[in-house]
């Protein structure tokens, strides 16, 4: 071995042992890795920053702005939630959560489908009495299994389709992982479906601060227009079509203000007073398109044009005390609209701008979030914890969907490539206001983009120096007397061995240069060994840190870490026992 070739493996394990060791977060030791190779002179200057401008890096990032633009729209989680509605038992509950989690996750990037269905869970395991640990790692194991179906549902593949396209000239297409993802996910699925059980049942989470000011009491006001479900049905059967999430408190017709009773018909035009937590609220607003009250009025100029909503309660002192919003003109004269307003022990019935507001209600303000931390002040209203709250933030509901079924569908057409359709998607929904750009900013994990950007010349110094052909002819002689689905296995397991201690982006941009050396010194081609090193590194079921998604649930479902195992270690059986003769099946080795 050469001295570049030892200087380049050494940086190698000296990056991934302070992986290991967890002192510095996985970005700083990328750069830190970076930083090395440079001073070694492994790295050249001239191609310090080529990841950077790297494809995948570009991917990554777009693919993160279309999850948080579908999430937002709230499509899949209508969907789902009209599913949920016939569905009450616990177990069908979870087939119902972790199927519509694996599939979304092929959509969109596996992290941004469960962030996105999460609520779902929490939802269903409230109605059940029931802890969302039931729930939460099941879906999460569900959304790596889904994101290995597509080119674009986990970053490991994206990453082996560009070192195939170094090898061969050509990358893995956009359904290319299919037939092997797909078959993963459904045995997945019908596992966690009986295999839930291994986990503990007494697992919740600690209370947050967002709990212990948790509002449930809020009340809004929305109108009825004509193309709404709601037109034509009674009272109660559109509190009972909501499963009682809400109640409606009040009615307001041809400037007339009534209690409604039960069978009081709806029509267009109806303006009515709604109750309920604001994620049940938010729910019939969208579901039934009804149009919140001062959501589509205009803003005054000057004050910029990204939108939002924030939460706080009256002050002692606030000049809101004892006023209504209407009489005090507060779109007119603050650059506010009154959302929704929650009254302790009190159930309101008239309409929000005639509704007296006192010291204590909690309410919901609508307006530029540019001057929205000062119009509180100048009205006293203190700002609570903040949580997410969907309550007049939704977007334009289809476009993020048309807009990715175009750009894949572009993709696998091959008029486009990956990254000119993605990122002319995330453009998109930012420049139409499907997504506000603050929103696209805080969705991409620069943490994540940044690793991705200072590793790629790291590794690609292995193979540079020849540092992985060395690696790969010393595994070739150590699998030769092994049988060809022994060497795939091989690939598999170590890809899932080393992924808990790595980022999995950052194990397939090591291992993958390496897979593919092995299999042509073994005489293979090397597209099963590629998908078997992104499936392994996708497929991280036995530690919460290895991969977002499992860290996402970790405190949500009150996990501890040993609890990933429990669950963890039979699906990774099964998927080396699975995966090994469908990745064989797929792509021949010869």
């Amino acid at each position: 071995m050469t001295a570049s070739q030892w200087l380049s493996i050494g940086v190698l394990a000296g990056m991934m042992a302070l992986f290991i060791w967890g002192r510095f977060r996985y970005d700083v030791t990328a750069i830190l890795a970076l930083l090395a190779a440079l001073a070694l002179g492994i790295v050249k200057p001239k191609d310090a920053f080529s990841g950077f401008s790297d494809d995948i890096v570009v991917i990554v990032g777009s693919a993160l702005v279309m999850s948080a633009a579908m999430q937002r729209s709230g499509l899949i989680e209508r969907a789902l939630g009209f599913v949920s509605r016939r569905v009450s038992r616990v177990r069908s509950q979870l087939l119902v959560l972790t199927t519509t989690v694996g599939v979304a996750s092929g959509l969109v990037k596996n992290v941004g489908a469960l962030a996105m269905l999460m609520p779902a869970a929490f939802q269903m395991a409230k109605k059940n009495n029931a802890s969302p640990s039931v729930f939460l790692m099941p879906m999460s194991f569900a959304s790596l299994l889904g994101g290995l179906t597509t080119l674009v549902g986990t970053s490991p593949n994206i990453i082996v389709s560009r070192v195939r396209e170094s090898m061969t000239g050509k990358p893995f297409g956009m359904f290319d992982y299919l037939p092997t993802g797909l078959g993963l996910l459904v045995v997945g699925l019908i596992f966690l479906r009986f295999g839930y059980r291994l986990l503990p049942r007494e697992r919740r989470a600690s209370a947050t601060l967002s709990d212990a000011v948790d509002i449930s009491g809020y009340v809004t006001e929305a109108s009825i227009p004509a193309n709404s479900p709601a037109v034509g049905e009674t009272v109660r059967e559109f509190v009972e079509r909501h499963e009682r999430e809400i109640s409606v408190t009040g009615l307001l017709r041809a400037e007339v203000r009534t209690i409604p009773a039960a069978q009081v018909m709806l029509r267009e035009g109806d303006t009515l007073i709604l109750a309920g937590d604001p994620d049940a609220l938010e729910r019939t607003i969208a579901g039934d398109a009804l149009a919140l009250a001062g959501e589509h009025r205009e803003m005054p100029s000057g004050q910029g044009n990204e939108i939002g909503v924030v939460e706080g309660v009256i002050g002692a002192s606030s000049v809101l005390i004892g006023q209504t919003a209407g009489r005090l003109r507060l779109q007119e004269r603050y650059g506010v609209n009154l959302i929704a307003v929650s009254r302790a022990g009190e159930r309101l019935t008239r309409e929000l701008g005639q509704t007296k507001l006192s010291a204590g209600d909690v309410i919901v303000l609508q307006g530029s979030l540019e001057t929205l931390p000062e119009r509180l002040r100048d009205l006293g209203v203190l700002p609570l914890a903040e949580r997410t709250l969907r309550l007049g933030s939704r977007g334009r509901s289809w476009l993020p969907l048309i807009l990715l079924a175009v750009a894949m569908s572009a993709t696998a057409a091959g008029i486009v490539p990956v990254a000119v359709a993605f990122f002319a998607a995330a453009g998109l929904v930012v420049a139409t206001g499907a997504l506000p750009p603050r929103e696209a900013y805080q969705a991409v994990e620069w943490p994540i983009l940044v690793m991705l950007g200072a590793l790629i010349p790291v590794s690609d110094s292995l193979r540079t120096t020849g540092a992985s052909d060395v690696i790969a002819t010393g595994l070739a002689h150590f699998a030769a007397g092994l049988p060809p689905w022994g060497a795939v296995a091989l690939i598999l397991v170590a890809a899932m061995a080393v992924t808990p201690f790595l980022n999995n982006a950052a194990t397939v941009l090591v291992m993958a240069p390496i897979a593919a050396v092995f299999a042509h010194d073994l005489g293979y081609r090397p597209e099963a060994f590629l998908i078997a090193t992104a499936m392994g590194a996708g497929c991280d079921f036995l530690t919460p840190i290895g991969h977002q998604c499992n860290t996402l649930v970790l405190g949500p479902g009150g996990y501890k870490f040993s609890d990933y195992a429990r669950l963890g270690a039979p699906l990774s059986l099964l998927v080396v026992l699975v995966g090994t003769p469908l990745v064989i099946w797929a792509w021949p080795l010869r």
